[in-house]
C-alpha cells in the first residue's frame, strides 16, 4: 500500500474483501461487457442485423479487459464509456460495429449500478442472516438467566439476559425483511435510450413497438432481473437509491443500538464485547479494557445513518429527464454505504460471537435493588394477614427513602429488607421476605417469550437461509 497519496479507510480498515470487490472497477467494467452482449443477443433474437459470430466474438473476450487499451482512449476521449466501447472493439473487430448499438452510456452505467447494489445487497442479506444466528444462539443460551432492567437507564423491573437480547434480535429481523423486500423489487433500466423515450431503438426496429418493450424484458431475463423499469429519463429513478441506502441505515440504526448497550453493560461490568489477549485498551491505563469494537459500530452506524441523506438530496435535485449532479455524489454515498455497512455487519458478528457474560456481577447488581421491587408483594402478604393496607404503604414508603439513603448517602449495603422484617406491621420474618426474593419470580414471561420469539420467527428464518450461515468474518484493527 502507498504511504503517499489518500486511501480510504473503507479499504484499509473497515470493509471486507468481498465487498471491496463488488465496488471495484473490475466488477463494474466486466458488468458492462456482461450488459453489452446482453444487449447484441437480444437484438440479434430480435432481427436486427447482429450475427451470433460477432456474439461468440463478445463472450469470448468478456472477461480479459484491456485495460490499458481504455485508459489511453480515455485519454483521447475524455468519456469513460466510449473508451471501453473502442478497447473492446480492439480485442473484438468483427463485433465492433454492434457494440453498444442504440445504447447510451447510461445503460451500461446505470444498469451496472443497479446490479452492483443487489450484489452487495447479496452479501450484506448473508451477513445480516449470520448477525441473527449470532444473538440467536446467545439468546437462547441466557433466556433464564435473570438481569436488572432498566427504563431510563435507571433500575427496573427485572428481565433475562437472553430476553434482552430478543430486542436486539427482533431489530436485525425487521431489517431483514426490508432486505429481502429491496432485493425481491429491484429493476433494471433496461434500454431506454438519451431521454428514456427509446426513440433510437425505434428507429433500430423499423417503428416496431412491440420489439422495443421486448428489448427490456430480455435485457432484465438475460440479467437476472424480473423487470425493468416502466418509464424512465435517461436514467432510472434516483429514489431507487434512496430506498436502498435508507434499508442500510435500517441497519446501521439497529447495530448502533445494541452497541451502545453493550457499551453501558460493559461499564456496568456485567457483559463485556471480546478482549483479546494481546490487545491494548489505552496507550496510558494499562488496566483498561476499552469497548473499542462496539464504538468502532457507532462510529460507522453514524455515518451509514447521515451518508443515507445524499441519495434522497440527489433524487430530489434530478432536473425533467437528468442532469449530471448526480454523478459524483452517487457513486461515492451509495458505494460507502455499501462498504460502511459490511463493516459493521462484520464487527457484529465478531462481537456477538464472543460476548463475555458475568453471571455474579449480573445477581449482585439485581439483588441490589431486587427488594424495592419486592414491596409490593410484601405489601399484600401483610395485608392478608390483617394488616391496613395504607398504614403498610407509607411504611413501605419510609422505610424504602431510609435504606435508599443508606446506599447513596453512606455508601452502605441495602439494608431494606432487614428495616421490614424489624417492623411488627408487617407480621413477617427476614426468612420469609427472602423466600421472596428469587430473581425467577419477578421475570414474568421473559423466558417463555424469548424461548417463543426464537422458535416461532427466528428458527424459521434460519432455516429458510440456510445456505447463507457460517461467514467468517475478519476484523482489521
Amino acid at each position: 500500500m502507498a504511504n503517499d497519496n489518500y486511501t480510504s479507510p473503507f479499504a484499509a480498515r473497515y470493509a471486507s474483501k468481498e465487498m471491496q470487490y463488488i465496488y471495484s472497477p473490475d466488477f463494474k467494467f466486466r458488468t458492462w461487457r456482461k450488459l453489452w452482449i446482453a444487449l447484441a443477443e437480444a437484438e440479434h433474437e430480435l432481427g436486427l442485423g447482429v450475427t451470433q459470430e460477432q456474439i461468440d466474438e463478445l463472450k469470448a473476450h468478456a472477461d480479459d479487459i484491456n485495460y490499458d487499451v481504455a485508459r489511453e482512449y480515455e485519454k483521447k476521449f475524455r468519456h469513460d464509456v466510449m473508451s471501453h466501447v473502442h478497447a473492446y472493439g480492439e480485442q473484438c473487430p468483427n463485433a465492433r460495429p454492434i457494440i453498444h448499438l442504440g445504447a447510451t452510456s447510461c445503460y451500461v452505467g446505470d444498469n451496472t449500478d443497479v446490479i452492483t447494489m443487489r450484489e452487495a445487497m447479496l452479501l450484506i442479506k448473508k451477513k445480516l442472516v449470520n448477525a441473527i444466528n449470532s444473538v440467536a444462539k446467545f439468546a437462547d443460551e441466557y433466556k433464564d438467566m435473570p438481569c436488572l432492567g432498566f427504563t431510563h437507564f435507571q433500575p427496573a423491573q427485572p428481565t433475562t439476559v437472553g430476553k434482552r437480547a430478543t430486542l436486539w434480535l427482533m431489530d436485525l429481523v425487521m431489517d431483514l425483511e426490508e432486505v429481502d423486500h429491496v432485493l425481491d423489487t429491484l429493476m433494471l433500466l433496461g434500454s431506454k435510450g438519451t431521454t428514456g423515450t427509446q426513440a433510437s431503438f425505434l428507429e433500430l426496429f423499423d417503428g416496431d413497438h412491440e420489439k422495443c418493450k421486448l428489448l427490456d424484458k430480455m435485457i432484465a431475463e438475460k440479467m437476472g432481473f424480473k423487470a425493468c423499469f416502466p418509464v424512465s429519463g435517461q436514467t432510472y429513478a434516483r429514489k431507487l437509491d434512496t430506498i436502498v441506502v435508507n434499508c442500510l441505515g435500517l441497519i446501521a440504526q439497529s447495530c448502533c443500538k445494541f452497541s451502545n448497550d453493550l457499551r453501558l453493560l460493559q461499564n456496568l461490568k456485567e457483559i463485556e464485547e471480546p478482549f483479546e489477549k494481546n490487545q491494548i485498551g489505552s496507550s496510558a491505563m494499562a488496566y483498561k479494557r476499552n469497548p473499542m469494537r462496539s464504538e468502532r459500530i457507532a462510529s460507522l452506524s453514524r455515518y451509514v445513518m447521515i451518508d443515507a441523506l445524499n441519495p434522497a438530496w440527489t433524487a430530489s435535485a434530478q432536473w425533467f429527464e437528468r442532469t449530471l449532479d448526480d454523478s459524483a455524489n452517487k457513486r461515492v454515498s451509495v458505494a460507502e454505504a455499501f462498504l460502511a455497512t459490511d463493516g459493521i455487519l462484520d464487527l457484529y458478528i465478531n462481537v456477538t460471537s464472543g460476548l463475555v457474560v458475568y453471571p455474579k456481577v449480573i445477581e449482585a447488581r439485581l439483588m441490589s435493588e431486587l427488594p424495592f421491587m419486592a414491596t409490593e408483594n410484601i405489601m399484600m402478604d401483610a395485608v392478608k394477614k390483617g394488616g391496613d393496607r395504607q398504614e403498610l404503604h407509607e411504611k413501605i414508603r419510609q422505610h424504602s427513602m431510609a435504606a435508599g439513603a443508606v446506599v447513596k448517602v453512606e455508601g452502605g449495603q441495602n439494608d431494606l429488607v432487614d428495616r421490614i422484617a424489624a417492623d411488627p406491621a408487617f407480621m413477617t420474618t427476614k426468612e420469609e421476605i427472602l423466600a421472596i426474593l428469587k430473581p425467577q419470580n419477578f421475570v414474568g414471561r421473559a423466558p417463555e417469550q424469548t424461548a417463543d420469539f426464537l422458535s416461532e420467527v427466528v428458527n424459521p428464518i434460519l432455516e429458510k437461509n440456510r445456505d447463507l450461515l457460517g461467514v467468517e468474518v475478519e476484523i482489521n484493527v
